[in-house]
């Protein structure tokens, strides 16, 4: 949480919690506050409990310590205390850097204090979350896409990281799908040429045993909610009635037996959820299409005339139509196209970029899917990227993005020239492309219209 990070006590508190570096405590008196964590105040009881021993607050100055800090939109509401808190620490034989430190953490409170109670409410949703994802990561995609809109990232990446984890995403499918997205057995043996992500420390789930997920009718855009009843009534009907064979023979018997208009039928098609039915997403949008009224007059005749077949659409456009509708591509990467049009500008994947050392000049392209100004970080901006093979976190400081906030905030494919950055406490794990130079390729991208998460 940023109240704790800024006043510095985070990496103080994992160092210490990984014997890196020794437990002290400045005064034995205040030992008892600091304890539990290792000598470093993480938490606003902790907070006010050294303003009481070591700073010789009573206890109502405590409790208005703690309204100032729980007050965090009034700008200026800690500044009183900084006197009384740093002069009370000195006069009680506190080093100066260590007062002024507990201080930077009372007034990083004072943007987003939280007391343990909360910490430790979060650390289980966060803990019960994290064991979930890594020992049923199937049923964790699931359960995202079935909640949307929430969260952070957007379902195009909770997708991609569910594939880069070994999990078979199938796409939506009349005859399978039901409104939500749903789990269904999975072939044993996976795809051994797929080189899945595993964690740190070198262990992976066994991918072969989870099952796939299967994309739910509620992915596509445009579809109501009604018509998958409609759908999913008829579906089961059908199979009843067959003993559970297809429960469609054709566009026209889902139409007629689901009783879905012109409008329906073309969002299923845009979707790519009609391929069972008519072969593929241009030959169905075709059947769609010719899926007329007839006049009275020739409401009951026979037309036996079969329809028209459709080459297949190029990969191109079968890419911008997975966006336009589903938001989600169920074949390759938008990138995986785009590599030679870009070879020119020199770049780097994201997974070639975590190869790279500390301090190394870098370039990468990627679809923007977030942008963010966290109001702590003082103007910076931090963009992500992502292309066929990762996720990359750009940081523009204020100055690039002075001299180029068109590109920075209005660019789908961005090209950022920098120089790559890992931190060191955290062995390098945590990585960053420092912007120098933004350049937009968007027009690149023809029809494709990819949307981002912005600064939310």
């Amino acid at each position: 949480r940023p109240g704790p990070i800024q006043g510095g006590m985070v990496h103080p508190y994992l160092r210490r919690r990984m014997g890196l570096e020794p437990v002290v405590y400045p005064r034995d008196e205040i030992r008892p506050a600091l304890e539990r964590t290792l000598g470093v105040p993480i938490f606003q009881e902790q907070v006010m409990q050294i303003a009481m021993l070591a700073a010789g607050f009573s206890g109502g100055e405590a409790d208005a310590l703690r309204r100032a800090m729980a007050a965090w939109r009034r700008k200026g509401g800690l500044e009183p205390f900084e006197r009384r808190v740093v002069d009370g620490m000195l006069a009680r034989g506190y080093q100066r850097e260590f007062a002024e430190a507990i201080f930077r953490q009372i007034q990083g409170f004072g943007e987003y204090g939280f007391p343990e109670s909360h910490a430790a409410s979060f650390a289980l949703l966060v803990y019960v979350s994290c064991w979930i994802k890594r020992h049923e990561p199937a049923a964790f995609l699931a359960a995202l896409l079935n909640s949307q809109p929430m969260g952070f990232y957007a379902p195009a990446q909770l997708v991609r990281d569910a594939r880069e984890h070994g999990i078979e995403v199938r796409g939506v499918d009349v005859l399978a799908s039901d409104w939500d997205s749903t789990l269904e057995e999975a072939p044993q043996g996976g795809d051994a040429t797929q080189v899945y992500v595993a964690p740190a420390d070198g262990s992976a789930i066994d991918w072969r045993a989870q099952p796939a997920v299967r994309l739910g009718l509620n992915r596509v855009r445009g579809f109501s909610e009604a018509g998958a009843r409609r759908l999913l009534a008829a579906r089961e009907a059908r199979r009843r009635e067959r003993d559970g064979d297809f429960a469609f023979d054709s566009v026209e018997d889902l139409a007629r037996q689901a009783r879905l208009d012109a409008h329906e039928l073309q969002a299923l098609a845009q979707a790519d959820a009609l391929r069972q039915l008519a072969g593929h997403r241009a030959q169905a949008h075709w059947e769609a299409a010719a899926l007329r009224p007839m006049p009275a007059l020739l409401a009951d005749a026979c037309f036996d005339e079969p329809p028209a077949r459709l080459p297949a659409p190029p990969e191109g456009r079968e890419i911008v139509a997975d966006y336009r509708g589903l938001g989600i591509p169920m074949g390759r990467h938008p990138l995986a196209l785009l590599r030679d049009r870009l070879a020119h500008c020199r770049v780097s994947t994201a997974a070639a970029l975590r190869e790279f050392p500390n301090g190394r000049p870098a370039r990468a392209s990627g679809l923007v899917t977030h942008r963010q100004r966290p109001e702590t970080a003082k103007g910076t901006i931090f963009v992500t990227l992502e292309d066929e093979t990762g996720a990359v976190n750009v940081i523009v400081w204020p100055r690039v993005f002075e001299r180029q906030r068109r590109e920075v905030l209005g660019a789908q494919l961005m090209t950022v020239y920098g120089t790559w950055q890992c931190d060191t406490d955290t062995g390098g794990r945590v990585m960053h492309l420092i912007a120098q130079r933004i350049v937009d390729h968007s027009a690149l991208l023809g029809e494709l219209v990819v949307g981002s998460r912005d600064f939310r």
